[in-house]
C-alpha cells in the first residue's frame, strides 16, 4: 500500500485545555545524559538504501542488511502491493568496480540485471550471468531494442593496473560477442541510450585526474549490431568536470558541468562538439563528486520538463525546471522549488509522472520515496529507519558560517546536546565532538543521521565541517584543498571548534575530534600537530600519505598527487604531513577502528599507528574487525564503534557514562 508522509503533530501537555503544566529536568553533567539511543538500537535502526530505479510503474532500490553482515539485496514495489526482495535469498548485490561501486544493478521493459559480489559479474534474474568469469562489471544498461547490455568492465592484469573499458555484452538472440565501445581512456562511467536508441552517451576520464577534476562527455551511433562509427567528445576536457548525462524523450544531450564555476545543467550541441547551452546558470551544484557509479541528481519529466535536486552548502532542493524553447540558443528555465520538508535528494528518476528517489530531512531519515508530479502528492516505500524516535529527542542541525585561517569563509552544520529529560547544570559547557567528512572531495549534509543523535541525546555537541575541499560550494571552495591537504582542512576544523567555544556554546577545554578514511586522516593530523583537542577517533584513516600512494587502487592512486604535490618530487611534503612519521609529536590519546579487509587503506596504516603510539605509552585503544572493508556494514561493527568512541571519550574526560555493556579499555 501507499504509505503518505505526515508530520507528526506535537504532544499536548496538561490534563484539559488551558492548564499550566511545569516541566522539571534534572541537571546531569553532559555526556552522562541517559538516552533512549543505544548503540545497539542505531546499528539496528539504519538500514542502508540506494540506486533507486522506476520502470513500468514498480519503484526497485538496492537495500542492506545489517544484521546479515552488511549484505545488500535488490527490493521491488509495485503499486498497492508490499516491497519484495527480487534478488535470490543468498546473493550480495554489490559492484565493486573502482572499489567504491555504485551501478549494482539496471532494469528496462521488465529486464532486471544485478551485480553478484562474490564474483563481480552481471546476472539477468531468471537467466544467469552475463560476460566472463574473473571480470568484475558495473552499471548494466539495456539498449532500448534489448539486444545489447552495456556495462563498465573492470578487467584484471597481472603484474599493473585493471583495465577498464566500456563494452556491449549480447543480450538476446541475434546479438553475439563482447564488443568494446571505449577501451581508450582510464576511467568509464554511466552509459545512457537516447530513447530511439540511435545514439550511446557516456563519460570517460584519464589519469591523474579525478571525475569531479576533468571528464569527457563520449558520443557514438548505435545500430542493432552495436556501435556505429568512432565515438567522439561532445563536452568535458581540462578543468570542466561533467556529471550525468541523460538523453530527452526527444533525442537532446542533458549533463552537468562546472565550467562556470558551479555543476549547472546544460544541453550538449551534437553537431559542434564543445559548444553547450546552459539551461538554468545559478550557483548552486546540480551535480556531485562522482565516488560512486550510477549517481542521478536529474531526469526529463517531458521534452521541455525536467525534476532535478541542486545543493548548495550541503542543502539540497528538489524542483521542476521548465524549459520555454529547449532547442533555443539560450533556453530559459523557470525553476520551480517543491514543497518538501526535505533536505537531501539522490537517485532521482522519472517515468511517465510517478518520480522516485532517496529523500532524507533534518529529522527525516533516509527513505525511498514516490513522488507523483501531478497531484503533488510523496510517499514513502522504505524508510531506513526501522525504531521509532519521537521529533523532541532529535537535535536538528544548525548551518553556521565562521571565519578560518588566511580569511575563509568556511561553513559547518552544528547539533547542540539535546534531551527532554536532561538539561545543562548550572554554567557547564558541552563537549564537542568535531566530526570531518571522508572523500576528502565529499561533503556533510543536514540530514538525520542517529550516529549525531547518539551523541547530542548524551550531553554532546556536534559539529560537522564543510572544510575547504568539500563539494556542495562550487568549484572554487572544492579546490581550496589542492596541494593543502592535511593543512586546510584541519585549519578549518579548528576554528570551527573554537568559534563555538568563543561564542559559549562548547567547553573549550573538551574538544574532540573523529573522522574515517580522508577524515580520519584529518583528525590524525590535528591531533598530531596541534595542541587544540583532548582527544580523538580515527575510522580506518590514513596515516602514511607515502605509504598510500604505494598500496591504493587505481582510482585513487593519483589523487593524492593534486591534493598534495608530485610525487617523489615532493616526497618531503608527503613525509611532513603524514602523522605516523610524526608520532613523537602525538601525545593526546586515540582510539583506532580499522577493518581487516579495507583495500583502499590498508590495515598496515593503523596498525603501525598504533604500535608507535604503545611504544611510547600513549593512551590508546584499537578495535580490529575480522571480514569489514573500508566503512563498516555490520550491525556488529556498527555499534561496537558507537559504543567504544563514546567509552574512550568518557574515560578521557572523566565522565560517568551510561553504557550498554563494559566499555573499551584503554592501553598506555
Amino acid at each position: 500500500m501507499w504509505i503518505a508522509v505526515e508530520k507528526r503533530a506535537a504532544l499536548a501537555v496538561g490534563a484539559r485545555a488551558g492548564a499550566t503544566v511545569t516541566v522539571t529536568r534534572p541537571c546531569l553533567p553532559c555526556g552522562s545524559w541517559p538516552s533512549p539511543l543505544s548503540a545497539a538500537r542505531v546499528a539496528a535502526g539504519g538500514v542502508p538504501l540506494g540506486e533507486v530505479r522506476v520502470d513500468r510503474g514498480a519503484i526497485y532500490w538496492v537495500e542492506g542488511r545489517p544484521d546479515e553482515g552488511g549484505r545488500s539485496v535488490l527490493m521491488r514495489w509495485v503499486r498497492d502491493g508490499e516491497p519484495e526482495r527480487v534478488s535470490p535469498a543468498s546473493v550480495n548485490v554489490r559492484s565493486r568496480v573502482y572499489e567504491y561501486g555504485g551501478g549494482a544493478f539496471g532494469v528496462r521493459a521488465g529486464r532486471v540485471f544485478w551485480v553478484d559480489d562474490a564474483s563481480g559479474r552481471v546476472h539477468e534474474s531468471g537467466r544467469g550471468p552475463l560476460g566472463e568469469a574473473g571480470v568484475r562489471h558495473a552499471v548494466p544498461t539495456l539498449s532500448p531494442d534489448g539486444r545489447w547490455l552495456v556495462v563498465v568492465e573492470e578487467r584484471p592484469r597481472a603484474g599493473g593496473e585493471a583495465a577498464h573499458r566500456l563494452v556491449a555484452l549480447p543480450a538476446a538472440a541475434g546479438a553475439s560477442g563482447r564488443i568494446v565501445i571505449d577501451g581508450g581512456h582510464d576511467f568509464v562511467a554511466d552509459p545512457c541510450f537516447s530513447a530511439d536508441g540511435r545514439r550511446l552517451a557516456w563519460l570517460a576520464w584519464n589519469h591523474p585526474d579525478m571525475p569531479w577534476d576533468a571528464t569527457r562527455l563520449q558520443v557514438v551511433g548505435w545500430g542493432a549490431q552495436g556501435p556505429i562509427g568512432a565515438p567522439r567528445q561532445v563536452a568535458g576536457g581540462p578543468g570542466e568536470s561533467i556529471f550525468q548525462p541523460r538523453f530527452s524523450p526527444d533525442g537532446q544531450l542533458a549533463f552537468v558541468s562546472d565550467r562556470s564555476g558551479w555543476w549547472n545543467l546544460h544541453l550538449a550541441d551534437l553537431e559542434r562538439a564543445g559548444r553547450a547551452r546552459p539551461l538554468l546558470p545559478m550557483a548552486a551544484e546540480f551535480g556531485a563528486a562522482q565516488w560512486l557509479l550510477g549517481m542521478s541528481r536529474y531526469d526529463f519529466v517531458d521534452a521541455q520538463t525536467l525534476l532535478c535536486s541542486h545543493v548548495r552548502c550541503g542543502e539540497a532542493r528538489l524542483g521542476v525546471l521548465h524549459l520555454d524553447d529547449p532547442r533555443a540558443a539560450q533556453p530559459e528555465g523557470d525553476l520551480r522549488p517543491l514543497a518538501l520538508d526535505l533536505c537531501r535528494f539522490e537517485s532521482v528518476q522519472v517515468e511517465d509522472g510517478l518520480a522516485c528517489f532517496v529523500g532524507a530531512g533534518r529529522t527525516h531519515a533516509p527513505a525511498v520515496c514516490a513522488y507523483e508530479l501531478g497531484p503533488r502528492r510523496l510517499h514513502v516505500l522504505r524508510s531506513s529507519l526501522r525504531l521509532e524516535l519521537d521529533d523532541d529527542r532529535l537535535s536538528p542541525a544548525e548551518a553556521i558560517c565562521f571565519p578560518s585561517a588566511e580569511g575563509r569563509e568556511t561553513h559547518a552544520f552544528y547539533y547542540p546536546p539535546h534531551s527532554p529529560d536532561c538539561q545543562l547544570a548550572g554554567d557547564e559547557r558541552p563537549p564537542l565532538l568535531v566530526r570531518a567528512h571522508g572523500g576528502p572531495t565529499a561533503a556533510s549534509t543536514l540530514e538525520l543521521d542517529l550516529r549525531t543523535q547518539f551523541f547530542t541525546s548524551r550531553g554532546f555537541g556536534v559539529v560537522d565541517v564543510l572544510y575547504g575541499g568539500s563539494t556542495t560550494c562550487g568549484r572554487a571552495y572544492r579546490e581550496r584543498l589542492d596541494g593543502r591537504w592535511g593543512e586546510v582542512d584541519v585549519e578549518d576544523c579548528i576554528e570551527a571548534a573554537l568559534f563555538l567555544s568563543a561564542a559559549g556554546l562548547v567547553d573549550r577545554e573538551r574538544l574532540l575530534i573523529s573522522g574515517g578514511s580522508a577524515g580520519g586522516f584529518t583528525a590524525l593530523c590535528a591531533l598530531t600537530f596541534h595542541d587544540v583537542f583532548r582527544a580523538g577517533s580515527s575510522r580506518y584513516g590514513i596515516a602514511d600519505l607515502e605509504a598510500l600512494a604505494h598500496d591504493t587502487h587505481k582510482f585513487e592512486s593519483h589523487y593524492t598527487e593534486r591534493l598534495v604535490g608530485p610525487y617523489p618530487q615532493t616526497r618531503a611534503t608527503w613525509r611532513a604531513r603524514s602523522p605516523l612519521h610524526h608520532c613523537d609529536r602525538l601525545t593526546r590519546p586515540v582510539i583506532f577502528f580499522q577493518g581487516s579487509e579495507d583495500r583502499i587503506v590498508p590495515p598496515e596504516q593503523t596498525r603501525a599507528m598504533v604500535a608507535a603510539l604503545a611504544e611510547r605509552s600513549v593512551p590508546h585503544a584499537f578495535v580490529e574487525f575480522p571480514g569489514e572493508g573500508h566503512g563498516f556494514r555490520s550491525a556488529e561493527a556498527v555499534a561496537t564503534t558507537l559504543e567504544a568512541e563514546l567509552d574512550f571519550y568518557a574515560q578521557v574526560l572523566g565522565i560517568a557514562a551510561p553504557l550498554d555493556s563494559g566499555g573499551v579499555g584503554i592501553e598506555r
